[in-house]
Parts: structure tokens; C-alpha cells; sequence
């Protein structure tokens, strides 16, 4: 199957390798000539693509594949890869899978409670409210196009080089306690995962939540990864909005427990790491 990434980022990067190992050819897009040119040295095809301007070569690209997968971050006016290469992707013959890279975070805030895709969309303005507006812009596409597009809602996504246990490495952990909060999170291996599931059977219009079994308290995860490696922990510190930054606090402003059941039942797939407590130890193993 021939696979075109656009915007080859920390999770698209990671399922491309995936999906090479599993004998897909890839093509991805990247924002600079430099990173173009290491990466396709590195042995993954990668091409330029600004968000405003597309080339010949990513148009070919996106002609002569079989599947697209879209991890773009959206400006005021959209998502610059719906607007540039729509009508690419609506011509290509052979298109038989769009993926689009969205976040659990457009559910907003559900007080805690246990949600699934069925869910209502509570984002306000700002980030997740962009992010909704490109979710239903990609929907909109597929109907009209007749394309099959498919949306994944991730959650907090950890994995090599991104983790608690890097952050204690760093000196830049906390555990910050609010009473009651807990948050998802998935590690990236399970994104390709789960994307590489659904290749092998499209639904059209499809919203799956990308998430492990066990939303937890982040203090929580801190302390685990401490005991892991032997150091201690830092001190906890309790929640208080006007000591974040906007964009923590807003993230602090949202607590849900999102269920992950579809993606088993529809795909049958038997997540690598469902809870934290198996993907820090095996980080831990590695040499994280």
C-alpha cells in the first residue's frame, strides 16, 4: 500500500517507521528542505509542504496513493492540508483511507465522568475549539468527496523520548494535585497501532478515540516513573490555575475518563501498553 504522511511529526514519524516495517511504501511531508533531505537520507521519503504552496512531487504523491494520513495543525482559517490539497485528494483514483490526527480534547470538560465517541463536543474557543471545527471540515469532505475519512481522537501521547521518566532525567517533572483530575494518555506505539488497524478495514465518517485503559492522576504517573529509575520524586504542589500558563490551565480545566472499548471491539486490537505502568517500565528496560 502506498501511504502519504502529511506532517510527519512525533506520531505521524513514529507510524511511518511502523508502517514500513509492515512493508507499506511512505511518503511524508515535513516543513523544511533540511528535514526533508535528513529524513529521506535517513530512508523515509519525505517531501516539503509549507501549508500554502504544493509541489508537483506531493501531488503525484498524493495521485498515486492508496491512503492519506493528515497530522497538520490547524490555523484560524482551517487546516492548511484540507485547504491545499482537497482537491488532490478528491481526484486521487485509488484513495481508499483518509486519516485525520484530532485530539480528545474537543470533548471538553465532562467532570470526570467515562465518555465514548457517542459524546457530546464541549470546546469552547481556542485550541480544542479549532480543533472540533477541522474534525467536522474533514467529515464534511469525506461525504462530499465519497472518500473514506476517518477521525482519531488522541490523548496524552508519551513514548520514546517523550515521558515522566525523561522529565525526572531533566529536572522538569512536577506533581501537580488537584483533587479528583485524571487525564488519558497513549503512547505512540499504539497510535500506529491502532492507524495501522484501520487501514486494513475503512469505515467512512468513523470517530475512534485513541487512548489507553486507565485514565490516572499525572501526580501519579510521576511518582511511578521516580520508583522506576530510584530517584526521588518532586515535591507535589497544589493546583492553582494563576501559577500556569494558559495553555496548562486549560488543559487542567478538562476532566473526563475516555473509554477506548470501540477501537477493541471494531478492530479487535489488543493495545501494547494499557496503562502507564507498562510502557515506563518497558521505557525503564530500554535505557529511557
Amino acid at each position: 500500500m502506498k501511504i502519504a504522511i502529511i506532517g510527519l511529526g512525533y506520531s505521524a514519524g513514529y507510524f511511518a517507521r511502523e508502517a514500513q516495517a509492515a512493508g507499506h511504501e511512505i511518503i511524508g511531508t515535513v516543513r523544511s528542505d533540511a528535514k526533508a533531505r535528513a529524513l529521506t537520507q535517513a530512508g523515509l521519503p519525505t517531501l516539503v509542504f509549507d501549508g500554502v504552496s504544493v509541489s508537483p512531487e506531493l501531488e503525484a504523491a498524493i495521485h498515486a496513493a492508496d491512503a492519506v494520513l493528515v497530522s497538520t495543525q490547524p490555523t484560524a482559517d482551517g487546516d492548511p492540508a484540507l485547504a491545499c490539497l482537497g482537491a488532490a485528494l478528491s481526484a486521487a483514483p485509488a484513495l481508499g483511507w483518509i486519516g485525520y490526527l484530532s485530539t480528545i480534547g474537543v470533548y471538553g470538560d465532562h467532570g470526570g465522568a467515562w465518555i465514548d465517541e457517542s459524546a457530546a463536543c464541549q470546546a469552547g474557543p481556542g485550541r480544542a475549539g479549532a480543533r472540533l471545527a477541522v474534525d467536522e471540515s474533514w467529515l464534511a469532505f469525506g461525504a462530499y468527496s465519497g472518500k473514506p475519512v476517518q477521525i482519531f481522537r488522541l490523548s496524552g501521547i508519551y513514548g520514546p523520548g517523550r515521558n515522566a521518566i525523561v522529565n525526572l532525567r531533566e529536572g522538569t517533572a512536577r506533581r501537580l494535585v488537584k483533587p479528583g483530575q485524571v487525564f488519558n494518555r497513549i503512547h505512540v506505539a499504539d497510535i500506529a497501532g491502532v492507524l495501522l488497524a484501520s487501514l486494513r478495514q475503512p469505515r467512512a465518517g468513523a470517530i475512534y478515540n485513541v487512548t489507553d485503559d486507565e485514565p490516572a492522576p499525572p501526580q501519579d504517573v510521576v511518582s511511578y516513573a521516580a520508583a522506576l529509575i530510584g530517584v526521588t520524586p518532586p515535591p507535589e504542589i497544589p493546583y492553582d490555575p494563576a501559577h500556569l500558563s494558559p495553555m496548562a490551565a486549560s488543559f487542567y480545566s478538562q476532566n473526563k475518563r475516555v473509554s477506548n472499548a470501540l477501537v477493541k471491539r471494531e478492530f479487535g486490537y489488543a493495545f501494547r501498553y494499557p496503562s502507564y505502568r507498562e510502557a515506563l517500565t518497558a521505557l525503564a528496560a530500554a535505557g529511557e
